[in-house]
Parts: structure tokens; C-alpha cells; sequence
């Protein structure tokens, strides 16, 4: 039914100085969609719009945004109190109105969504209603050991990424998003601002030099017992010399030193190069179907 006393309550940007507003949200509301880690809350909302719907100084609801980038960004993360639950389209439809507005001030032309089961995802279908269309099916993958079916490319060099200077020479940020163009259609790619933000939150980020270039990189996140396989890529130039498979080995060696019980990815479906690497790793893909939708702002 419509909410008439909603029509008392501000919309406002969200900053740092709300994240505690935001954790308790996520706390204790019923309807959370969460794309991020709690560690990673406060780059989140300094370098992406977030909104959020004020009675006086008590914050109800947040839609944030994530990964922007021009052309593109994310939805990264919605959250209702528990008093106001019952209305949460209504205020989905308000918020999301006004982080559009503001995404396109800053040259977004394309917002995303993603889901881990298209089946079960409690707000695909009503993204769909609000013009969201379906953009891309994830396949996911499960693996419970750390073996490895063989060890990679021994003669490159896998090194702790170097971005502190974010342009000096020393830097490996211009190497970071020339592999980015080279191996990522837009809507999955980082800028500056969002590899910084990886470097500052995940917990390993490396890239992997060959004949003195950079030319791939990894990182991953950790949550309690799970591991993340977040993100591998290597340039194209430098295919077919087995540092994909070394990267991959250092990943599980790493998930091995924080003791993870499961290690999960995603792949775009159709990447089945990617697959190939992923299941003679031992990963099992799993029957749940992810998805990615796309709303034109």
C-alpha cells in the first residue's frame, strides 16, 4: 500500500560519517543486498554515489553504488530498516530514481546489478519492472582442496602489486589498466580509483612480470572461512606461456595459508577458456545460474 508519511522523509548523498547508520541496517534489516565487504564500506562511499532516505537525522534506507566507471557503474548494495520494511518497493523506487540522477552527472550511461541465482534473487524481478533487461548469465564455481595440477610458468616473476605512486614510473597502474582494455568489456572493467581501492582492501594483490613487463594480474578477498577468487586476467601478448596457470597456483596457495574451507568464483558463460583453466583446477561448477542486468539511464 502507498506510504504516505514517506513523503516527510529526505533523500540525501550519503558520506563516511554514515556508516554506522549503514551498519546497523545491514545488522538488523530483512531485505540487505550487500556487493561488498564491511572492510571496504568507507573507500566505497568516498569515491562512489550512495543515497540514502532521512527522517530527521535517522537514516531508513541506502542504495549504493559501486565500480563507476564511465560508461558504466553498479548497484552496490540496498538496505531497509526494519521499521520501514513493509514499504521497501516504494522506497527502492525512490532511491534508485535518485542515484540514477546523479550517476548520469557523471557520465554513467549504463547502471548493473548481478546476481548469484536467477532463480531465487529477491530483487531481479522487480529491477526488471523498473527497466532493468537481462545483460549476462554467470556460471559458479566450488572447490573444497588445494591441489593444483601443476605449478605454471616458474621463470616469471609474481610480485606484490605496486600502485602507492599511482603515475610514477615505479607504479604498476598503467599496466593494470592496459590489461583491463586489452581483456574486459567495459562493464567489468576498474579504473584507477578502483584498483586503488582493491589494493587497500583485499587482502592479496599481485601481478606477474615477463621479460621485465607486466603483464597479468590476481587478487582475492577472504570472509571468514570462504575464499574469493575475485579476478585473473593476463594480456593477450603474453597467452599461451602458462602464467595464467601460475597465477592460479599462487591464488590456492594462498587460500591455503588463510586455511578457507571453499574456495568460489564467477565466469561470465560464455568464457570458456576461462572454464577450462577453472575445472582443471578442480573447481566444480555449481547448478545455480548467475546473472547480470543492465538498466540504459
Amino acid at each position: 500500500m502507498p506510504a504516505p508519511h514517506l513523503d516527510t522523509y529526505q533523500t540525501r548523498l550519503l558520506t563516511t560519517g554514515d556508516i554506522p547508520s549503514v551498519e546497523r541496517i545491514l545488522r538488523t534489516s530483512e531485505y540487505i543486498y550487500q556487493r561488498f565487504t564491511l572492510n571496504e564500506l568507507p573507500l566505497l562511499l568516498k569515491h562512489c554515489p550512495a543515497v540514502g532516505l532521512f527522517h530527521g537525522k535517522t537514516l531508513h534506507s541506502f542504495l549504493l553504488s559501486q565500480s563507476v566507471s564511465a560508461p558504466t557503474a553498479w548497484i552496490g548494495g540496498f538496505g531497509v530498516s526494519w521499521t520501514e520494511s513493509s514499504y521497501y518497493l516504494e522506497i527502492l523506487s525512490r532511491l534508485l530514481a535518485a542515484l540514477s540522477a546523479r550517476l548520469v552527472t557523471q557520465g554513467v550511461l549504463h547502471l548493473h546489478y548481478s546476481g548469484n541465482d536467477s532463480e531465487r534473487d529477491w530483487l531481479r524481478d522487480i529491477l526488471l519492472k523498473h527497466g532493468f533487461l537481462p545483460y549476462r548469465r554467470l556460471n559458479s564455481y566450488d572447490k573444497y582442496d588445494y591441489s593444483v595440477p601443476a605449478p605454471g610458468n616458474q621463470q616469471v616473476l609474481v610480485r606484490k602489486v605496486n600502485i602507492r605512486d599511482t603515475w610514477s614510473k615505479a607504479s604498476d597502474m598503467a599496466a593494470l589498466l592496459s590489461i583491463e582494455a586489452a581483456c574486459f568489456e567495459d562493464l567489468w572493467r576498474y579504473d584507477a580509483d578502483g584498483f586503488a581501492d582493491v589494493a587497500a582492501t583485499h587482502p592479496y594483490f599481485v601481478v606477474v612480470e615477463h621479460a621485465g613487463k607486466v603483464v597479468g594480474y590476481q587478487f582475492n578477498a577472504v570472509d571468514s572461512d570462504y575464499g574469493y577468487l575475485v579476478r585473473i586476467a593476463v594480456h593477450p601478448v603474453a597467452s599461451g606461456k602458462g602464467i595464467g596457470i601460475r597465477l592460479m597456483t599462487e591464488a590456492i596457495r594462498f587460500f591455503q595459508r588463510e586455511r578457507v574451507t571453499r574456495i568460489m568464483l564467477n565466469s561470465q558463460d560464455d568464457n570458456t577458456h576461462a572454464h577450462h583453466l577453472y575445472e582443471w583446477f578442480g573447481f566444480v561448477r555449481i547448478e545455480q545460474m548467475g546473472f547480470v542486468l543492465r538498466k540504459v539511464l
